[in-house]
């Protein structure tokens, strides 16, 4: 247990994510506990704000005082973390490999200095002294960022959207998962119902967005083919039917789960022009899966991606996670072995984020037997299996509590990027998100800034409430945008 004491909100939320970043398997708490391993106190009094860091005697361990001389709170937030990182650095004897950044968008810095126009040299310089981020880490950045600048050149952000469309449902619920899912098997009864509520309000964007161009379209969730080919023809052929798809750069549809594909299904999703479809293993050691909840084995993760390819599949994603729990380097590079064997378009491999809500956090103890382990060593050989496949990073993010402070980075063969993650991750298009749980992003580029309309995340609400979800956009459409 890490204790603190924080006199202002503006500290406490990166106080917390730095100190779980140096800790993560503490839990931290601002209330007095008897039981403890540090103290972290920030009192901020005037324009003196110190830290104050001490043993679980009571005995300072770390004390610092940072003068602040702006009022910018860009500049105060930036100096106050990098005051906390250093003592936190000094106590563990650690460094992060992104330093001080903690969050999910860690491109976005080298890519707003590109479109500034500033020098690579500078932009590194920046990265180090600002954030005290690693060699390594700002070599990847700024190739990223180049090649995210590259792609997303090609659109027209004034005149042009894109869409996500929500599936909620999967076969199960994962260890690590905690997103907006329902394990099909409870809501078989309610998918076409949710489906008649889904198309509905497809029909409103259609309409309000017809004099827009639309970009990419991402089908995700949850698991979409857990809908029957039927119900995912008449999905995909009412998208057909309701947009313009003449300025398409990229449709996915998100297969995801192996034991969730069949013949009949991906033949459908090829039938509608599909241009990338993801069959995503997450690992290919049998015991990791059943540990997990995926209900599948690497044989039908196998199937899946060669069935796949005999219906004309060219451009496949395959997604991993390094981290999960009792998984050791021999065990990842057995599944880059395989992954290689297969040959993808496209991975993306993500490092474990043990997410609050996850059955991975809530049931903690009873997996505490199986370490997570992600190392410097893990993330490069995941790095050199890709560059080998012939594949370059075109887009990367990071997530809270994720193993070894690393990041999640999408690799990709040439022309085979998907070009609606980096649009998510860069936040430079609004995006249009329909169904439960589904949060739509409405890009204001002169303002530099971002609102989102959010959807009800139960089925059930989402259903019953369909025309209040379509409200909540014809509102603000009407009145913001």
């Amino acid at each position: 247990m890490i204790l603190i004491d924080v006199n202002r909100q503006e500290y406490d939320n990166d106080t917390r994510n730095l100190i779980k970043a140096f800790y993560p398997k503490e839990d931290i708490s601002n209330k007095n506990e008897e039981d403890y391993l540090m103290k972290v106190k920030v009192n901020q009094e005037g324009n003196v704000c110190k830290i104050d860091i001490e043993d679980a005697e009571g005995k300072d361990i770390y004390n610092t005082a940072i003068t602040i001389t702006t009022s910018d709170r860009k500049i105060i937030r930036t100096d106050f973390k990098l005051a906390l990182y250093d003592g936190l650095s000094d106590i563990t004897g650690k460094t992060l490999p992104w330093g001080t950044l903690t969050g999910v968008r860690p491109t976005k810095i080298p890519l707003t200095m590109i479109e500034e126009g500033k020098k690579d040299d500078d932009i590194i310089k920046h990265m180090k002294d600002a954030y005290k981020c690693s060699d390594e880490k700002t070599k990847l950045s700024l190739e990223v960022a180049k090649r995210e600048r590259s792609l997303l050149n090609r659109l027209d952000y004034e005149n042009g959207y894109s869409l996500y469309i929500g599936i909620p449902f999967c076969p199960t619920t994962c260890l690590y998962c905690s997103f907006t899912s329902y394990p099909l098997g409870m809501w078989k009864k309610e998918v076409d119902s949710y489906l008649d509520a889904m198309i509905k309000e497809l029909e409103f964007v259609a309409d309000r967005f017809s004099d827009k161009v639309l970009d990419t379209i991402y089908v995700g969730g949850g698991t979409p083919t857990t809908l029957d080919e039927f119900q995912l023809d008449r999905l995909l052929g009412k998208v057909e039917e309701l947009f313009d798809l003449s300025h398409l750069k990229e449709i996915t549809v998100e297969a995801g789960r192996p034991d969730s594909i069949t013949k009949e299904k991906l033949e459908v999703i090829k039938k509608h022009n599909i241009s990338r479809i993801s069959i995503n293993p997450q690992t290919m050691k049998q015991e990791t899966l059943n540990l997990i909840g995926r209900h599948h084995t690497v044989e039908q993760v196998i199937s899946a991606y060669h069935l796949a390819r005999d219906t004309g599949f060219d451009n496949i994603n395959m997604d991993l996670i390094v981290g999960l729990p009792g998984e050791r380097i021999d065990d990842v590079r057995m599944t880059m072995e395989k992954l290689k064997e297969l040959d993808p378009d496209s991975i993306t491999v993500h490092s474990l984020a043990i997410k609050r809500a996850s059955r991975l956090n809530i049931l903690k103890e009873q997996y505490k037997d199986y370490e997570i382990n992600n190392t410097d060593e893990i993330i490069n050989l995941t790095r050199d299996y890709a560059y080998g496949m012939g594949m370059t990073p075109y887009y990367l993010y990071r997530q809270k509590n994720m193993a070894g402070n690393f990041e999640n980075v999408g690799y990709a063969k040439p022309h085979k990027a998907g070009i609606y993650n980096i649009l998510i991750m860069e936040e430079k298009q609004t995006i249009i998100a329909v169904g439960a749980g589904a949060s739509t992003k409405v890009v204001f580029k002169e303002e530099n800034r971002i609102e989102r309309i959010e959807n009800v995340k139960d089925v059930r609400n989402y259903i019953d409430r369909i025309d209040e979800m379509i409200d909540r956009k014809r509102t603000f459409f009407s009145e913001k945008y």
